[in-house]
């Protein structure tokens, strides 16, 4: 029995893009791409399971247009009211989506594995969001779109490295660290 790692077992990543000025469209996918037949593939089928104010929904570009990879987005934060439940189910969506299928055609993801891989994406939306009344959804967009796309990059190409990690590790903090 071989104990070669299978290729696109598990891949994690996650990128961050900051919102324009006086908007908190501030973008924060974690990714998961991995085979269908292995875990990542598992933690897909499981969490079609809905719970409370964590509704999944698949990545479309619109309706009857479900992107390959299949994608599944999971909002990090319980969406409580229907427009907190529309900017993921259509903005976050349509830029996850359109990330997703960009990063096959320029090539990130493999077009031949698009049916043999899965991506879990938990996304991040600001509860403000919904209340501000100059909420700029092309910047949600762009932010969402731009992030996801780089997360899928980082997370296939294994990003950072551990090197970079160790060789960062004492100069650079997380950017909400106020206790050290």
């Amino acid at each position: 029995m071989s104990t070669a790692v299978q290729p696109y077992t598990f891949h994690a990543g996650e990128a961050t893009v900051l919102a324009a000025e006086g908007q908190a469209t501030d973008a924060m996918p974690e990714i998961l791409i991995g085979r269908v037949d292995g875990p990542v593939g598992q933690a897909f089928a499981n969490m079609m399971a809905q719970s409370k104010g964590h509704t999944a929904m698949f990545a479309i570009r619109a309706c009857n247009q479900l992107v390959r990879p299949a994608t599944i987005t999971v909002p990090k934060v319980t969406l409580k009211d229907s427009a907190n439940i529309d900017l993921f189910g259509g903005v976050v969506q349509s830029a996850t989506a359109d990330a997703v299928l960009d990063s096959v055609i320029e090539g990130v993801i493999p077009k031949d594995l698009v049916d043999q891989l899965c991506i879990i994406s938990l996304v991040w939306i600001d509860p403000r969001c919904a209340k501000d009344p100059n909420l700029d959804k092309k910047d949600m967009y762009r932010t969402n779109y731009e992030a996801t796309k780089l997360a899928i990059r980082r997370a296939l190409r294994h990003e950072p490295s551990i090197d970079e990690l160790i060789a960062n590790r004492h100069t650079i903090r997380h950017d909400m660290d106020d206790w050290s």
